[in-house]
């Protein structure tokens, strides 16, 4: 038997596995996917049939950010991480990406010392995450209620992804972190001057967060050159404005090529008191 550190999510108790097979004591059991990820969604949670992004999404998520555009982002995260996380030899410290996506920042986080888990409620991104990296813990599940024990993680990031107080701070531990990426005010402006007349810059105000101390804030910023109008579109798709987005604005941005585009992140990180 094999112990991971999930939690039943209809009674938190432990859920021990086998290959395939996941239970707690109450007997409820939950399917390991072919894709090596966990179904921890009860239809009961759920407010739609499928919620999260489709596939279509998902796809064009994952082209566009495997063609680097956002690596300065993702290799700040991790150095961030290493900075502020002291790992003892042959001790592991589990971290949480929350609402990761097809996993491409989840994997990124992963050494030979600690044990990574990604959660979303997106089905279709989820059996992409758990096929590409097999080294990590992929489970679908919703945010509000985590599947996973009190004080867990030393290092939760949530990208792009809903900040819920309550339950993240339930699953950190004494100490631990909670890294956040948000628009900056600049972030995709060319994009959104192609579908607005009046584009507006992107609010940085912070949510109110009270049992987190925000100890460090930065932003990153510069500029993209997309390559091709696929890749532009394939941005569009990854934004809320792309329901805005007419059929003529698209087919001029399939047209474009080598269009420029800034990147402006803003970059959080808390603290829950020790």
């Amino acid at each position: 038997m094999t112990a991971l550190h999930y939690a039943c999510p209809l009674c938190n108790l432990p859920l021990v596995g086998q290959e395939k097979l996941y239970h707690c004591d109450n007997n409820h059991s939950f399917d390991r996917a072919k894709e090596n990820y966990l179904n921890l969604l009860p239809v009961q949670f759920k407010h739609s049939k499928n919620p999260g992004d489709n596939k279509a999404m998902v796809n064009a998520r994952r082209e566009f950010l495997e063609q680097g555009y956002y690596q300065p982002l993702v290799d700040r995260l991790v150095a961030l991480y290493h900075e502020k996380t002291v790992l003892e030899e042959n001790k592991t410290a589990p971290i949480l990406d929350a609402g990761c996506g097809e996993g491409y920042y989840t994997h990124q986080h992963k050494t030979s010392k600690n044990t990574v888990y990604g959660v979303d409620i997106a089905k279709e991104a989820i059996k992409k995450a758990g096929k590409k990296y097999p080294q990590c813990h992929f489970s679908v599940a919703t945010l509000s209620k985590l599947p996973f024990a009190d004080n867990l993680f030393s290092w939760i990031v949530s990208i792009y992804a809903p900040i819920l107080e309550q339950e993240f701070t339930r699953v950190l531990s004494n100490g631990g972190f909670l890294l956040t990426v948000t628009p900056a005010k600049q972030h995709l402006m060319q994009l959104k001057q192609q579908i607005y007349t009046d584009a507006k810059e992107h609010d940085e105000e912070r949510l109110p967060i009270e049992h987190l101390t925000l100890i460090h804030q930065e932003s990153i910023t510069y500029p993209m050159h997309l390559k091709t109008g696929q890749d532009t579109l394939n941005l569009l798709s990854m934004t809320p404005f792309a329901f805005k987005a007419s059929e003529q604005v698209k087919e001029t941005l399939r047209t474009m090529h080598d269009f420029t585009c800034q990147a402006d992140f803003l970059i959080r990180l808390y603290q829950k008191p020790a």
